[in-house]
């Protein structure tokens, strides 16, 4: 177990960088669409930050296992990623504007986490399934940011959304100075190269795997509260389907410590993608039915929470040692990363030609063909 003192500071960045997640995801896009935008140009703007995740986490990863000094990298990059958000308040309603910020800040932002999950799991060590119990309070900071700004946002407006964004990312800067490094294990010096890992089978498959699951997140994150709002829900309700959604996520992390050693990586991935299909089919043709909205949303659990979990863990195992900062990166880039960004664009261009419902069934489909690679390349 870890100290109380270190899982607090470890704890204590999830909460601040997701509670920002918090804030982005559910009210970024009905932001855009009060400046005036419409679907199209929404969806490319949200495909901004996950476009930087190509190429910003594999820097940022290659530069901190040369180093070795993780927490440095995450702390210059939460710092920028504060001071050129700042650059949002004079973009104003520009396109170009608020493209170049978001360049910037996502820049730097998107380089945080991936290191910053390499440093909790070198603390862990051979606890690593425990990593649940740390990533937890990152789900509680998301709930506590959507379900508290919905509400704000009735008394405030929507316009309150980049003021509340800076001062999380001055927040997540200041958690990091807070956070320790980790010393570099001795198996660091006998790591394999990195091109043998990525040749592996299961490797390979296991990024398909992660591109596809995160690719039919793409309408979720990017249009979920639009597409809610034109069935009359109104936002505070919104921001509470968001915070129920994580809520569940929560309930997940506490018992995976439990569940990976009983069932497995395997196992446990292809029940939460069939379970994410689903999912993505229930929004998308009976959101306007609370009891299935409800369920849906509930299914967060798997689609993300046992996804994500498991996907760290199989990350840990097959970049050891000196290369886990990369392999951190890569998982970043090519799921958060080319998964959302060609997900968002997707369902941008599908809600203006075929109507909101053909994103949830693109969605649903590539979380089928996701469970298909999966069974056929996860042999763990």
């Amino acid at each position: 177990m870890l100290p109380f003192p270190l899982y607090l500071r470890l704890s204590g960045f999830y909460l601040v960088y997701f509670a920002s997640l918090g804030v982005l995801l559910p009210y970024w896009g009905p932001y855009l669409a009060a400046l005036g935008f419409g679907p199209a140009r929404i969806g490319e703007l949200i495909a901004i930050p996950q476009a930087t995740k190509l190429i910003a986490p594999t820097l940022w990863g290659w530069l901190a296992d040369r180093t070795g000094r993780r927490m440095r990298v995450v702390r210059w990059a939460c710092l920028a990623s504060a001071l050129s958000f700042a650059g949002v308040f004079a973009a104003g309603d520009s396109y170009l504007g608020l493209a170049l910020v978001t360049v910037l800040f996502s820049f730097f932002w998107n380089a945080a986490l991936p290191q910053f999950e390499a440093v909790t799991l070198a603390h862990l060590g051979e606890q690593t399934h425990r990593y649940s119990r740390v990533r937890l309070w990152g789900s509680v900071g998301f709930v506590g940011a959507a379900v508290g700004l919905g509400f704000a946002a009735r008394h405030w407006g929507i316009g309150i959304v980049p003021s509340m964004l800076l001062g999380l990312f001055v927040m997540l800067w200041l958690n990091s100075l807070l956070a320790p490094d980790c010393a570099a294990s001795p198996v660091a010096q006998t790591a394999p190269p990195l091109g043998q890992v990525l040749r592996r089978p299961v490797v390979l498959a296991l990024f398909s795997v992660c591109f596809l699951n995160q690719a039919a997140h793409g309408a979720y994150y990017g249009f979920f509260s639009l597409y809610l709002e034109t069935l009359d829900y109104s936002r505070e309700f919104i921001g509470l389907m968001w915070g129920l959604g994580v809520t569940v996520e929560v309930g997940m992390f506490l018992i995976l410590p439990r569940l990976l050693p009983r069932f497995g990586p395997r196992r446990l991935m292809l029940a939460a993608l069939a379970l994410a299909a689903l999912r993505w089919l229930l929004i998308g043709h009976f959101a306007g039915e609370l009891p299935l909205l409800l369920l849906a949303q509930s299914l967060h659990a798997f689609s993300f929470g046992v996804f994500h979990a498991v996907s760290i863990h199989l990350i840990h195992e097959f970049f050891p040692g000196s290369l886990q900062g990369r392999g951190q990166a890569l998982y970043s880039s090519l799921s958060f990363g080319a998964g959302n960004a060609a997900g968002s664009l997707a369902a941008g261009y599908l809600w203006v030609g075929s109507g909101p419902g053909a994103m949830f069934d693109l969605a649903a489909a590539l979380g089928l063909l996701g469970w298909w690679a999966a069974w056929r390349g996860l042999r763990v």
